[in-house]
């Protein structure tokens, strides 16, 4: 590993801090390099606060350093005027030595416009350093962007012989270590989905529990209206998205969401993306994951097995034929990690 690809990887370590958290805005990190030297580092904590490279600037003890200084950032800096001015003028304006980029930015208000105003200032500009690793960090905001919908991550937990519950009741198949990874994830991302059955059988309240982190949007697919609004899917602790065939608008941190039942998917993805939801993690039944998986809209699906359960009978797991990119050990739970290529 070169030493751009080092500081890059510090700019991901240092994004990462703040998974969860920087909706709708990407995840950045910044380090500031002065002869082989960080003087400086910071990373976007969250939506309308400082962006990576600021927070990195003003992390700089010494400011007489930066026009002799290299500037790593591992997303392109941002060309326009939002909640604050453009980090491309200001690195222009203290004339970096350098600036090292990770990945450019496709979203349309950026995309190489905050490369060319550093360039045509005179400064050094070079992208595309640990590219891959960059997107990835991103893989949420620029499917969000590319594609018009969420980064979407089914999510299902079965017994030994393929059932998700006994006896269509609900039942605990994996064990206390995958339920905390299982908050985690929840942390993680910016929403998490379930049906009109799972929200009926499980009356789960879809936050996060065993770990640090912000409560997901909630997102309750429910066309007739069938759960009761005592049910803690509709208690304050999360904003939650209703989307129905009923009624439309806005009570407290509910928002009802008119849809039709024909091509309830592709209205689905709209719907979500007007709402700026950035990733969802699809915890349904098994009807709601098995249209997800027959439609191939999906990015990663995460299935947790535990070999050692048998039901006998209940609810059949969905039909998925994929291969594992990746299996994690929890105890006696198995943890598969697919993505769709």
């Amino acid at each position: 590993m070169n030493k751009d690809e080092l500081y890059i990887k510090r700019c991901i370590e240092l994004a990462q801090k703040a998974l969860g958290k920087t909706y709708p805005n990407p995840l950045v990190g910044s380090v500031i390099v002065h002869n082989g030297e960080i003087i400086g580092e910071g990373y976007h904590h969250k939506a309308g606060e400082n962006h990576a490279e600021i927070n990195a600037i003003n992390a700089v003890k010494n400011k007489d350093l930066i026009p002799e200084s290299t500037i790593y950032v591992s997303l392109e800096p941002c060309a326009h005027y939002g909640k604050t001015p453009p980090c491309a003028l200001k690195i222009k304006e203290l004339g970096f030595k350098k600036v090292v980029i990770g990945a450019m930015d496709s979203h349309d208000k950026v995309n190489g416009k905050g490369k060319k105003i550093i360039q045509d200032a005179g400064i050094e500009a070079v992208s595309g350093i640990l590219e891959k690793e960059c997107i990835d960090l991103n893989k949420r905001f620029f499917t969000y962007h590319e594609k018009k919908r969420p980064y979407i991550i089914l999510k299902w937990a079965e017994s030994g012989d393929g059932f998700l519950d006994k006896d269509f009741k609900p039942t605990a198949v994996s064990n206390s270590l995958v339920n905390q990874f299982v908050h985690q994830l929840r942390a993680d991302e910016h929403a998490i989905l379930v049906g009109t059955q799972t929200a009926l059988n499980d009356n789960p309240s879809l936050t996060v529990r065993n770990t640090e982190g912000i409560n997901p949007v909630r997102i309750l697919i429910d066309f007739d209206l069938k759960v009761p609004n005592t049910f803690k899917i509709y208690n304050k602790e999360a904003r939650t998205l209703v989307l129905n065939s009923i009624k439309e608008g806005t009570e407290e941190h509910i928002q009802f969401i008119r849809i039709e039942k024909e091509n309830f998917l592709q209205e689905l993805m709209e719907k979500l993306y007007k709402e700026q939801i950035q990733s969802v993690i699809i915890e349904g039944g098994r009807f709601t994951l098995q249209q997800f998986i027959d439609a191939n809209l999906w990015d990663e699906s995460i299935v947790i097995k535990n070999e050692n359960l048998k039901l006998e009978n209940g609810t059949k797991a969905p039909i998925f034929n994929h291969t594992a990119t990746r299996i994690e050990s929890y105890r006696d739970n198995t943890v598969s990690f697919f993505k769709l290529k």
